[in-house]
């Protein structure tokens, strides 16, 4: 199977295009693989197609809202499995309302077409979706959000782990803040927003750790630079609610109920002091890209033995499992796409 890349950050793997198109037989079989496709400007064409001009409204101002929605290759049943493709399209919607944003596009719409470029692309392996609303507007030095004019495009990439790192990760708590949601809406993918985020992993990466964790202007816990957190204390699970300017998460909700309905734990979402990260029997955060990642060490700190935990475990293994189709209960999160002629 033809891989471009199957680790490291999302950039590169978004500046990773493919070239070569092949046909290759799995298990009885046969696939296109390796189409770089976009659907932009209301079409599919060759990712080296999709271009913007540089006089792109988004491109100066970061007037945009994104998603990153994982397709899931489940080789035995030669089939990818998108991961609550719908959802992430509903709260797109949501971030276009809040900048003033109109595509002719429904959630319906977007579902299609994105199950559409998936079997374009051909890629049988896990993916990277990409769905973008964009001030497309070529025009600078207008700050005016409903004079200009909105697209939407799409890209899906190859995509494996998103931290490289074997077992619970090394973490931080960044000098950087989480932005309070009466600066700028945190409860949606804002391009803007994520300028934060990035100070914080750049951050964190070049002080040796794998990931930095992001407190409020009064010092409580709000989440990772690209993820959501939680931790186990005595039995019970803890996560930083809506008011902790946290984004309400696919994945974190999708593990508040597997947790709930299959472990059986209790689930408080509330505001988390800083110290009690460091008392947590486990820490794990949650993600599209990073699925449920066990944190062993913050701030040279161990937490619980410093190695995953049972209860991060648990919902790891659950979770991989309900993301490839492999759980019938949990079908309805999972949008079925066949490669095959």
């Amino acid at each position: 199977m033809l891989a471009i890349r199957s680790g490291g950050d999302i950039l590169s793997c978004l500046t990773a295009i493919p070239f070569i198109i092949m046909r290759e037989e799995l298990n009885g079989g046969t696939f296109e693989m390796a189409q770089a496709m976009a659907f932009f400007k209301g079409n599919v064409v060759p990712i080296e197609q999709a271009n913007v001009s540089v006089m792109t409204h988004a491109l100066h101002y970061g007037t945009a809202v994104f998603e990153g929605v994982r397709g899931n290759w489940n080789a035995d049943q030669n089939e990818m499995f998108v991961f609550r493709l719908r959802e992430h399209y509903e709260r797109m919607l949501r971030g276009s309302k809040v900048m003033l944003m109109d595509i002719p596009y429904s959630v319906d719409d977007l579902c299609d077409i994105t199950t559409d470029l998936i079997r374009s692309c051909g890629y049988a392996e896990d993916i990277y979706i990409r769905p973008i609303i964009y001030k497309s507007e070529e025009l600078v030095a207008n700050l005016k959000l409903h004079q200009l004019a909105s697209d939407f495009a799409l890209i899906v990439v190859p995509f494996g782990s998103y931290i490289d790192t074997e077992g619970a990760i090394k973490c931080c708590t960044s000098s950087w803040r989480r932005p309070d949601d009466t600066m700028m809406p945190t409860g949606v993918k804002l391009t803007g927003l994520y300028t934060t985020s990035i100070l914080a992993k750049t951050e964190a990466d070049l002080l040796g750790y794998d990931e930095a964790i992001l407190l409020n202007h009064d010092g409580t816990v709000s989440e990772g630079s690209g993820e959501n957190l939680f931790l186990c204390q005595n039995g019970r699970i803890s996560t930083p609610s809506e008011t902790s300017n946290c984004l309400l998460g696919i994945t974190r909700d999708s593990i508040i109920t597997l947790a709930r309905n299959e472990l059986g734990m209790e689930i408080v979402e509330r505001h988390v002091h800083r110290s009690e990260l460091y008392l947590a029997d486990e820490i794990f955060l949650t993600g599209t890209a990073a699925h449920v990642t066990p944190v062993g060490y913050l701030d040279e700190r161990s937490v619980g033995d410093g190695d995953v935990g049972p209860v991060t475990r648990s919902l790891s293994e659950m979770y991989n499992s309900v993301i490839r189709g492999n759980h019938s209960k949990y079908m309805e999160w999972c949008t079925p796409v066949s490669l095959g002629d």
